[in-house]
């Protein structure tokens, strides 16, 4: 399975974010960064995150504490909404 890297310096220079954020983003364990020949990168999956994150930074002036603790949280309620999904499936099947 081949993996797609974005390169975060073509990235940085769309005007989304800065690398020093970025770094911050890696240092709180929000996003994985991938050191190949001197570059950094991240894997494609992870963009949606780094947009999520860019956008509550910059545009609602959250700190990268904020971010860590709203993220955890997003992650939780969708632990929880797929475990109801379960459940509500598995209470189908004993109904029929």
């Amino acid at each position: 399975m081949e993996r797609t890297l974005i390169k975060l310096s073509d990235y940085c220079l769309s005007g989304k974010a800065e690398i020093t954020f970025i770094d911050t983003l890696n240092e709180y364990g929000l996003l994985h960064i991938i050191i190949e020949q001197e570059e950094k990168y991240i894997e494609e999956d992870q963009l949606k995150d780094l947009e999520r994150f860019s956008d509550w930074y910059y545009d609602l002036d959250v700190n990268p504490a904020g971010i860590e603790v709203a993220h955890h949280l997003i992650q939780k309620v969708e632990a929880l909404q797929h475990e109801l999904y379960r459940l509500k499936n598995q209470l189908k099947s004993w109904d029929s």
